[in-house]
């Protein structure tokens, strides 16, 4: 199936573009979404849905990643619109009564909360639906395979169709025009192992195309999960260097952004781009992520 049959919705997060994406599939009787966005994207997406004729009471079928707010925020502002939301089992709960996951966002962002992401609005029941690991879904004629991949977070799943895989965050964060990519490691569940096992079952599919929701399709498949295999990698030697000098938060988060800075400048990434990977994959959260993965399973309680 060719791009075009495939619409990729620039949410315009916080105005800036080729941040966060939804992917629009028509089918038999059926108008599926990859991706509900953060609440605060919904004007961006009635307005995308405006311009293809659509309005958001048309969407049928909503898949999602993971529930972190980014993916899965607007999902039950849509299930009230029509929508049947899917989601891996461990995010089924969260999305049914968000409270927890509000909360635990709300400690992190504060006041910044309904500017960065808008209301969070439970799932509607009766339009949850729950599919099992590698349990293909049917919608029209349209066929979809979930699979389990942790790493990044033990809710997630990426989405089989044809030669094209919707790879959430488990396929790291890329920007359209640079061979480039980073993996955002956010707490509490990123996991190495988990993550490079996710990588291998992706490889075993052999599709061709990959499409992270931060941001675009792209035709290099094979390339860009062995360089998030190297990312990994680089990201893992990087904190076994860093941790041993037992560094504040503070202090990690600042050396963290100091690496990332000279990636960017190495692969003479825009101020733009920059700007953009930030919004998607904001450094202080991945470098809390290591911080949290080191604590816990690199250094355990005795």
């Amino acid at each position: 199936m060719a791009n075009s049959n495939i619409v990729t919705i620039d949410l315009n997060f916080q105005n800036k573009p080729q941040a966060i994406a939804s992917y629009l599939m028509r089918g038999k009787d059926a108008i599926v979404l990859i991706e509900s966005g953060p609440g605060s994207t919904l004007p961006a997406l009635t307005a995308a849905l405006a311009n293809l004729a659509l309005s958001p009471r048309d969407i049928t079928h909503v898949l999602l990643t993971h529930i972190h707010l980014d993916h899965a925020g607007a999902a039950g502002w849509l299930s009230r619109q029509g929508a049947e939301i899917y989601v891996h089992p461990n995010g089924a709960a969260h999305l049914l009564n968000p409270e927890k996951l509000i909360a635990s966002a709300t400690r992190i962002y504060g006041e910044r909360m309904e500017m960065l992401w808008g209301e969070f609005l439970p799932v509607e029941q009766n339009q949850l639906k729950v599919p099992k690991d590698a349990e293909e879904i049917s919608i029209g004629n349209l066929n979809f395979l979930p699979v389990n991949t942790p790493g990044h977070a033990d809710h997630h799943y990426a989405y089989l169709f044809e030669d094209l895989c919707f790879s959430g965050d488990v396929g790291g964060v890329r920007i359209p025009g640079f061979p480039y990519l980073r993996a955002p490691m956010p707490p509490p569940e990123l996991h190495f192992g988990k993550w490079r096992a996710s990588i291998q079952r992706l490889q075993a599919l052999k599709f061709k195309r990959i499409a992270p929701t931060h941001f675009g399709i792209y035709d290099d498949a094979a390339w860009h999960l062995q360089s998030l295999q190297k990312n990994l990698d680089a990201a893992e030697n990087w904190l076994e260097g860093v941790m041993p000098k037992n560094p504040s938060i503070e202090e990690l988060r600042e050396e963290f952004t100091r690496w990332m800075e000279t990636q960017a400048r190495e692969e003479a990434l825009s101020a733009d781009v920059v700007e953009s990977f930030q919004l998607a994959n904001p450094l202080g959260m991945s470098a809390d992520g290591l911080a949290r993965y080191w604590k816990k399973f690199r250094t355990p309680e005795k």
